[in-house]
């Protein structure tokens, strides 16, 4: 019997291990199935940002993997998705080399299908590589590729949350204009990074800071075997200048599309001698296909028992070709009604009020939002001398007004302690005169006397 996290996730076996954390194949005991559990390496703020990210990632496409649940236990956090059986466009590389045209031609459709739909959400991936581009076990079947891993992901409206001179993402993926000190998210980088997968699909080599489309097409060798219109789709995607690359994913998709690379008529051409095998290991001893045997069986506690955790929002099955259901359409709430909010009113006593907008601190780019500061207006201003009358907040002490008077004995104050600051100043001087006086007689006596004995 395996460890068991917040009562419900039982970790059979460690499927992979990375910087961020250890990937386990998990036995849900709510659901009664396997799934892959990442289990966050250290608990700090930036891992938890990740987490939270990551898992707040709630995207339902055929080709996003997105988590399924989560869940908490003392320090450590988890989240749940779909076992991908397939590994990732990595592993295919590795296994493989560089693969075929056209399989790397339907590879880049699936993942610009995937950065469209989350693109149409605002949501900038920023890390995408062929190790986040799993895939489904599919033997000689059509592959199937899912985009993972939203770790580092944000809005394309968002800040960014690192500090200094700092680029999320990983070297020879990353766009150019995201190396630059207050770059913001934007969708066009992560056609960047499609680009340079799809080239290290096609040459086997992976890329760096400043590779170059074309140039590694013509030291790999494989520019004859590459059609030409892939290439310029590929190039363009992976310009270094961002106003170069095609404004948006479905633009790509289409561009891809009149290549007539994605037209094939059986799995067989497409894949040639690829294929993509199953890469999750045999279960452990005491756990079969359908769940735990034996006398783990036998420690199992009903489902019924077994806490919630974290929402498990359904999911489709990566093994199941159909798409997945959609969602019901959202309902307006009716606010018309007796239970409506009334409009607030305006409190009487209080003078109306004008923004002015302001920048905010430590934000001087061109990206700054103004905020908000309240200032009265002038004729709502209590003249010099007089008291005005203002509602007092319950639970603040009444703070004193100065009037003129008052005004003129601060000043007053202030006069006599400028004129003390100067007396002390000048008999400090004069000390320090006496003193010096003092040292050139001892001096001139010594002299004196040392003539005299001499």
């Amino acid at each position: 019997m395996g460890d068991v996290f917040a009562g419900r996730y039982e970790l059979v076996d460690p499927l992979g291990e990375g910087g961020a954390g250890v990937v386990w194949r998990a036995w849900d005991r709510k659901r009664q199935h396997y799934t892959a559990a990442k289990v966050l390496r250290q608990v700090d703020a930036a891992s938890l940002l990740r987490f939270m990210r990551e898992q707040s990632m709630r995207l339902d496409h055929p080709h996003v993997l997105a988590p399924t649940g989560w869940a908490g236990e003392d320090d450590k956090v988890l989240f749940t998705m779909p076992m991908m059986r397939g590994g990732s466009v990595s592993t295919l590389i590795n296994d493989f080399g560089p693969l075929p045209p056209q399989l790397a031609a339907v590879l880049l459709d699936q993942l610009l299908a995937a950065l469209e739909a989350i693109h149409a959400e605002g949501i900038v991936h920023r890390d995408v590589k062929p190790a986040n581009l799993m895939l489904d076990a599919t033997g000689r079947g059509t592959p199937r590729l899912w985009l993972g891993d939203f770790g580092i992901a944000a809005g394309d409206d968002a800040p960014r949350l690192t500090q200094g001179p700092f680029a999320m993402g990983t070297p020879g993926y990353v766009a150019p204009e995201c190396l630059h000190h207050g770059w913001q998210p934007e969708a066009r980088a992560d056609l960047f990074a499609a680009g340079m997968c799809a080239m290290e699909m096609l040459t086997g080599v992976a890329p760096e800071a400043d590779t170059h489309v074309l140039q590694a097409f013509s030291a790999s060798g494989r520019a004859e075997d590459v059609p030409t219109e892939l290439i310029r789709v590929i190039a363009r995607l992976g310009n270094a200048v961002i106003t170069e690359r095609y404004a948006s994913a479905a633009q790509a998709r289409g561009a891809l599309e009149a290549t007539g690379l994605l037209e094939h008529s059986s799995p067989e051409e497409l894949l040639g001698e690829v294929e993509v095998f199953n890469h999750i290991p045999e279960l452990p001893d005491g756990w079969g296909e359908h769940g735990p045997l034996g006398a783990v069986a036998a420690a199992q506690p009903a489902p019924s028992e077994v806490p919630a955790g974290g929402p498990s929002p359904h999911t489709p099955d990566p093994a199941s070709s159909q798409a997945p259901p959609a969602d019901p359409p959202t309902e307006l709430l009716d606010v018309s009604g007796p239970g409506a909010m009334a409009e607030p009113t305006q409190r009487q006593d209080l003078p109306p009020q004008r923004q002015m907008p302001v920048p905010q601190l430590g934000m001087r780019d061109r990206n700054t939002e103004p905020g908000n500061v309240f200032h009265a207006p002038p004729e709502h201003a209590a003249p010099v001398g007089t008291a005005a009358a203002a509602p007092q907040r319950p639970g603040f002490p009444v703070q004193p007004r100065m009037d003129a008077a008052s005004d003129t004995d601060a000043s007053g104050e202030e006069k006599s302690r400028a004129a003390q600051s100067t007396t002390r100043a000048n008999r400090g001087q004069a000390l320090a005169i006496a003193l010096i006086l003092f040292g050139l007689g001892l001096v001139v006596m010594a002299a004196a006397l040392f003539l005299a004995l001499s």
